[in-house]
């Protein structure tokens, strides 16, 4: 067991010189970023997985933005079954009526990935995405397919509100899997923020593994700094199992 804890913190410890901070942006999920400013800012956020017929699982991510960089470095375990450590870099670059986000992230077990979603419009907009990996061993966190198309449109014509609609398409690895998200952003009086994710899917694991579908819920509440997020996922990541996702933040 101290090994095992050396070897963890080691893992860290060699990430952490290279780029440091959170999972990329999602499509329709981005937070607006001040691209002027200069100083840095922190999000903290413990998640803990309960998932049926395996082991629980944790995580913990570090992202910092500046302007408009983020990097993030994070670390994920699963009792004694898998753990992993990853790192990576977004870029936001906007203009009056468009918004690209790249992003690259590396992770131990030899993952590397990259994706970039595209925002065109303001009041109403269309939603594009493409992302690609190396296929290496990952514990996918974001829940969509990673080497997919994306497509979808979103309004910001209700007051204080933004709404998106939008699909992730497996469009490499013959699984067949789709996600479809409808989701919602409300910003509400004295710094709070409720975001509600609701999202329906279909597909394979793996090519040759029976084609599952299910639907879940992700609710977000956000006072000032703090924020604490809950998740119901059938079916998580394709398999035959369903999962509940507790996760609190800090922002500093």
């Amino acid at each position: 067991m101290h090994n095992m804890h050396i070897r963890h913190l080691t893992c860290l410890a060699l990430l952490l010189p290279a780029i440091a901070w959170a999972d990329a942006s999602r499509p329709g999920a981005a937070e607006p970023v001040d691209t002027e400013r200069e100083t840095w800012e922190f999000k903290l956020t413990p998640s803990y997985y309960a998932t049926t017929h395996q082991t629980s699982a944790f995580d913990l991510n570090l992202r910092a933005n500046n302007g408009p960089h983020a990097v993030w470095l994070a670390y994920f375990q699963q009792g004694n079954e898998f753990e992993q450590a990853r790192t990576g870099y977004e870029l936001t670059l906007e203009a009056e009526y468009a918004r690209l986000i790249p992003s690259v992230q590396l992770a131990t077990h030899g993952f590397a990935g990259m994706a970039a979603n595209l925002e065109l419009g303001s009041a109403v907009f269309a939603l594009l995405g493409y992302g690609r990996t190396n296929a290496r061993d990952y514990y996918n966190l974001n829940f969509d397919p990673n080497d997919a198309l994306t497509f979808g449109i979103g309004t910001r014509l209700i007051p204080r509100t933004t709404l998106s609609l939008f699909t992730v398409k497996d469009n490499r690895l013959h699984t067949e899997q789709v996600i479809t998200h409808l989701l919602a952003r409300i910003q509400l009086p004295d710094q709070q923020r409720l975001t509600a994710d609701f999202f329906g899917k279909s597909g394979r694991q793996s090519p040759g593994d029976p084609k599952v579908s299910g639907h879940g819920i992700a609710l977000t509440y956000d006072f000032h700094d703090l924020f604490i997020r809950a998740a119901r996922d059938q079916k998580v990541n394709f398999s035959m199992d369903d999962q509940t996702r507790v996760s609190v933040g800090l922002r500093f």
